[in-house]
């Protein structure tokens, strides 16, 4: 058994991955500091490529995740144990050429799992905000 330094929470893994009910981070960047330091450059470089790609975005944490909002939450991302979770929401709303590019990760109705052990695909994450930018934007005009 491993207990949290923490929280004090007992978990069968050591140093499982989970949130302390006071661990609730107040910034982006506060929460990348929150991070394993392996993980930290990944985060940063992940919220470099977001602003990029929607500088017009509001950063914020919303559901405990660091997220971009531009009229709607427009993409979440988060540090799990062995990947980088990524949010754009529905992804079958997704164009195909996006889509075709996800075929090798693990994905769910909402989510992309980046594995940690190969190269993040940091152009994918950006076409992918650049996308929900112009739906948001879309729904403002």
């Amino acid at each position: 058994m491993w207990k949290c330094p923490k929280c004090g929470r007992a978990f069968k893994n050591i140093n499982q991955n989970h949130f302390c009910k006071e661990d609730n981070a107040e910034s982006i960047d506060d929460y990348i500091a929150r991070q394993a330091e392996e993980t930290k450059p990944i985060l940063k470089r992940v919220r470099e490529v977001i602003r990029e790609a929607a500088p017009n975005a509001t950063e914020k944490i919303s559901w405990k995740m660091p997220t971009f909002w531009q009229g709607e939450n427009l993409i979440h991302f988060c540090a799990q144990t062995k990947h980088l979770g990524i949010y754009p929401g529905a992804l079958e709303h997704l164009p195909d050429e996006i889509l075709q590019r996800l075929n090798s990760y693990k994905t769910t109705k909402g989510a992309i799992q980046f594995p940690y052990n190969k190269p993040i695909d940091y152009d994918l994450i950006s076409d992918i905000t650049k996308w929900r930018v112009s739906v948001a934007l879309r729904k403002d005009s």
